[in-house]
């Protein structure tokens, strides 16, 4: 790998993170180990305390690719859009991560199609490196589609649920 393309990789890799919403990121691939935060107070590497993500993309994606193309395939909603009624309130996966719809495995779903939901109310979880993030419905109403199966990885700002409002 040249160094013009490791630095498009990580000027990527930097661009990514910023939109997440991550507080921190450590990264190890090709002998080549980089820390992110987004926390002032943050001790960095000597603390061993933020998560090592192993890199699983064999070759880097191209700077040009980086801009027009997604590293992982868009799962198509379980409901199409077509269906969604108008004036409907969209709720968007927060970031990439692991879409997960109970607190804990075993659990009942946070909510099902047809529940009623205020705007405080838990849809589900997303989470990335064992950091987990809730859901809220943003608004009162009654979910009409859920557009992700549980378990699923999600894209950033990707469709998960369909509430209409009432």
């Amino acid at each position: 790998m040249s160094g013009v393309d490791r630095t498009a990789e990580l000027e990527q890799l930097i661009a990514e993170f910023e939109k997440s919403g991550l507080r921190e990121l450590h990264v190890v691939r090709d002998g080549v180990e980089i820390y992110l935060s987004n926390d002032g107070n943050s001790i960095g590497l000597s603390t061993g305390a933020a998560p090592v993500v192993p890199a699983v993309s064999p070759t880097p994606l191209s700077p040009a690719a980086a801009g027009t193309a997604s590293p992982l395939p868009a799962a198509a909603p379980l409901v199409p859009a077509e269906t969604w009624p108008e004036g409907a309130e969209i709720i968007r996966a927060p970031y990439l991560g692991t879409f997960y719809r109970a607190p804990k495995p075993g659990s009942p779903a946070y909510v099902e199609v047809g529940s009623a939901v205020t705007a405080e109310s838990e849809l589900c979880l997303v989470e990335v490196m064992k950091l987990f993030t809730t859901v809220r419905a943003g608004s009162d109403g009654i979910v009409h589609a859920i557009l992700s199966p549980d378990g699923a990885l999600v894209e950033a700002d990707q469709p998960l649920f369909v509430i209409v409002k009432g």
